[in-house]
């Protein structure tokens, strides 16, 4: 298990770096190959070894190596979350049939979270073409575990938050866009994959963690009642947190409805 855990995080680190330009260069449409990392002041470009994953932002001082001009401390951070959250999914799945899922889950919703909180989108380019690398890798895992039901599972909640989410962006459009209905079914598909509690505990968490956000906001002074806020961060990471904790925060709700002698 160390071993993985060792190659996922270096495979962590390595898939931060390149969402840091999905990031971003998808917002506007960019090209992700051409041209390559370049300082976006000067325009020069990287030298390979000052593009290494975290080491190469260490080295430079956060700064860029032509022009001085500093380089966002967010580059690293965003390395070493999508590191840390890459362990947290090969601890929580070991080396399965599902773990390559789940760690693309993570990078999408590293990218995703980002990018909404930017400039409050949700690109389809993103999303849409997950629905079937998500529905292929799960599909080879259902394969591998000979459980078909989770397949069937998977669609039936992807169809369920889809639709969900459509009725609450119909009925409340001021405060749900389009783009968060078609994550909705995205996650859906891969909590549903894990059973009926992860989709429940994902959905009811993306609206805690929304809600939360929002009053630490007004309270901070930082929005008010008519601010728009990104609703997409909120539903990843409940969503992940489902991944992660469904099992227990479903044990345990259990126990309170059913309290043990």
């Amino acid at each position: 298990m160390t071993a993985l855990l060792v190659i996922v995080a270096a495979l962590g680190l390595a898939v931060g770096s390149f969402l840091n330009v999905v990031v971003h260069r998808v917002p506007r449409a960019e090209s992700l190959l051409r041209p390559g990392s370049h300082c976006t002041r000067c325009r020069s470009p990287i030298k390979p070894w000052h593009n290494v994953p975290l080491v190469g932002w260490l080295v430079l001082r956060g700064r860029c190596a032509h022009c001085a001009q500093r380089i966002s401390v967010r580059y690293p951070l965003v390395e070493i979350a999508t590191a840390l959250l890459f362990v947290g999914v090969a601890a929580r799945f070991g080396l399965s049939a599902a773990l390559p899922a789940y760690l693309y889950l993570t990078a999408v919703a590293v990218a995703l979270a980002m990018i909404d909180l930017d400039v409050h989108r949700l690109p389809d380019v993103i999303v849409l073409p997950s629905y079937a690398v998500g529905a292929v890798l799960l599909v080879l895992a259902t394969a591998a575990d000979g459980d078909w039901w989770a397949a069937a599972r998977a669609a039936a909640a992807m169809a369920a938050l889809w639709t969900f989410y459509f009725v609450l962006a119909f009925l409340y459009p001021a405060g749900m866009g389009f783009g968060d209905v078609k994550l909705a079914g995205l996650l859906g598909l891969y909590l549903g994959w894990l059973g009926w509690s992860s989709v429940l505990i994902g959905a009811f968490a993306g609206f805690l963690l929304g809600g939360l956000a929002g009053v630490a906001l007004l309270v901070t002074r930082r929005a008010n009642l008519k601010t728009a806020l990104p609703f997409g961060p909120a539903m990843l990471a409940g969503a992940l947190l489902a991944v992660f904790a469904a099992g227990p925060l479903a044990s345990w709700y259990a126990s309170l409805l059913v309290p043990t002698a």
